[in-house]
């Protein structure tokens, strides 16, 4: 793994690009006592984990939030996600706490299959939520489980967002992979959904539903890095399936910030060393997030 570029270099790839900023859409901020047993569980190269993968950005969150100002990032997430039933509505609320004290957050929330999710999504989505977190990986759950079709449904309607690690790296689960997500687009074809890390390793099922489905989104975090940490490799063959989403707007920014351990500026870098082009990069960093988020 090298590392050539350090943060310094990320606000001279935004403004060489004519762009205000970056866009950011899988940024992970929690309550600190759950940050700190997710750092613990990467200390440890948990079972979900299955490698050696050290935090590099293991600061206070107020630092965090500083250095991505420093770098140029104007919009980021809080991604967070529970693990079990009666997780999903406090820490829905502590994300909106922290959306209205840090501008730049775009306001994020989860859930998970309970009873309770249709009743406390619906308070989320009222109270401004534009993007919601759903881990199949971590929380090891059927997303075409019957507690979330309503969910699923308020989603499509409304037009938010579910961002949704279903992709089976690096640990895969009998709910990862294309198959079961792809039964809920089925179902809901309407649906807004960004699929993290390029829905690796099954990148050609996920780009498949992508050609299938409109709404649907993928996010670079962590491919085309010199750490894999058992997400895989991208295929050659997809890259022009790659470029061309790319420049409809449906290949996304993300990085997974803090919870990497590389810089910042190598997740930037893996992209430019695609060489697709400056109008596929300004398409990435900015111009399909801004889009899907309303953003200006």
């Amino acid at each position: 793994m090298t590392e050539p570029r350090s943060d310094s270099w990320v606000p001279e790839v935004w403004r060489e690009l004519g762009l205000p900023g970056l866009i950011d859409v899988h940024v992970h901020f929690m309550p600190p006592r759950v940050t700190a047993a997710v750092w613990r569980y990467f200390d440890e190269a948990g079972p979900l984990v299955g490698a050696e993968w050290p935090i590099r950005y293991r600061w206070p969150e107020d630092e965090r939030i500083e250095h991505l100002r420093a770098m140029g990032v104007r919009a980021f997430t809080s991604l967070l996600y529970p693990h079990k039933p009666g997780m999903a509505e406090s820490l829905n609320a502590w994300a909106g706490e922290f959306a209205d004290r840090v501008p730049e957050c775009v306001r994020t929330g989860t859930f998970f299959p309970e009873p309770s999710a249709a009743s406390y999504v619906r308070r989320a989505l009222d109270a401004g939520t534009r993007v919601f977190k759903v881990h199949l990986q971590v929380g090891g759950f059927d997303p075409r489980a019957d507690e979330l079709d309503e969910v699923w449904g308020m989603l499509a309607e409304s037009g938010a967002v579910a961002l949704v690690h279903a992709g089976s790296g690096p640990v895969a689960n009998g709910f990862t992979g294309p198959g079961p997500f792809g039964d809920v687009l089925a179902r809901h074809p309407r649906l807004r959904a960004i699929i993290a890390h390029l829905g690796a390793p099954e990148f050609t099922g996920f780009f498949d539903l992508a050609d299938r489905y409109p709404g649907v989104h993928l996010d670079t975090t962590m491919v085309f890095v010199d750490f894999t940490g058992g997400l895989g490799v991208f295929p050659a063959a997809e890259l022009p399936r790659l470029r061309d989403l790319g420049l409809a707007g449906r290949i996304l920014f993300g990085t997974d910030f803090p919870n990497i351990p590389y810089t910042y500026a190598h997740q930037l870098e893996g992209l430019t060393r695609l060489d697709l082009g400056d109008a596929w990069l300004r398409a990435v960093c900015w111009d399909g997030a801004a889009k899907l988020l309303d953003l200006s």
